[in-house]
């Protein structure tokens, strides 16, 4: 029974840390590229090697880190080539997603997206409120929309694999062209489909609005 609980511990220390560990990756604290030291972050951390381990697993699961020969650990570098292949992969699954939403979508889960697009508005007419749509909003209106489609593959895909990784090049954008307002306009204008019942309808607008988000990271790498 001790051995169980002590394993517990160390799974919970573990699950903590893996959401640190993604949080520091997203925000820019590693910067893209940079070598990371496991020994470094058991200091940092203040955890066992064990819990680290793990933890550095699943990071790299998500594709956020890569093991290099001879050179060790380290975060992905952010590229055009990537940013299109990842926005591809994203345009395609949560087209279908949306697609399959319309069909399997509850009358309480339409409401609570429509409560969501008014809070969103109501944000970005606040001082804040583009900043806070621009990073968080709409991850959460897309995810809503993901969850919807009923289909565990593309939940883990998108909401699990894919989502951080398209955090991370949000997040780490300039954002000084960011489109709240039109964002917003697209995430309605899909509601709509969606309540309609119009699946191809609700589909193409997704793709077009994601592609629309590709081009904008687009421009921002670009500039810098």
């Amino acid at each position: 029974m001790k051995k169980s609980e002590n394993e517990n511990k160390e799974q919970i220390k573990s699950d903590n840390l893996t959401e640190r560990l993604i949080e520091a990756i997203v925000s820019g604290e590693y910067p893209a590229g940079s070598k990371i030291s496991e020994p470094e972050l058991a200091r940092v951390f203040n955890v066992s090697r064990g819990p680290l381990r793990e933890a550095m697993m699943r990071v790299e699961s998500l594709h956020l880190v890569e093991r290099i020969p001879h050179v060790g650990a380290r975060v992905i570098n952010l590229s055009l080539e990537k940013l299109t292949e990842l926005y591809a992969a994203r345009e395609a699954l949560e087209g279908m997603a949306t697609n399959l939403a319309c069909k399997n979508i509850t009358d309480e889960e339409i409401e609570t997206l429509e409560i969501l697009l008014a809070r969103h508005q109501s944000h970005i007419e606040e001082v804040e409120g583009a900043s806070y749509f621009y990073q968080e909003g709409d991850f959460d209106f897309h995810n809503l929309i993901i969850k919807a489609s009923k289909n565990e593959k593309l939940i883990t895909l998108l909401c699990g694999q894919l989502y951080h990784l398209v955090r991370m090049y949000r997040s780490q954008s300039p954002q000084t062209n960011a489109r709240p307002e039109k964002a917003l306009y697209e995430h309605v204008a899909i509601l709509n489909a969606i309540k309609a019942r119009d699946p191809e309808l609700a589909e193409m607008l997704m793709r077009r609005h994601i592609k629309n988000s590709r081009l904008l990271i687009e421009n921002e790498l670009l500039e810098e």
